[in-house]
């Protein structure tokens, strides 16, 4: 088992995307949530998402 702590996916029901205030996906093997209308993932670290816009990667698709 890893000592990494872990996304709460019940956390999505409070987050939105910073840039669109739309509704945001889990990626749970990027370990992102991702904002498709912004076309921007947000990562999460140690659990954490972190929710700003310089941090965020823009999707590829």
């Amino acid at each position: 088992m890893s000592d990494t702590p872990s996304f709460d996916p019940h956390m999505l029901e409070a987050l939105i995307c910073p840039r669109t205030q739309s509704t945001l996906e889990y990626d749970a093997e990027a370990q992102e949530l991702v904002s498709r209308k912004a076309g921007l993932a947000f990562p999460i670290r140690n659990g954490i998402p972190i929710m700003l816009v310089g941090e965020a990667r823009e999707l590829d698709d």
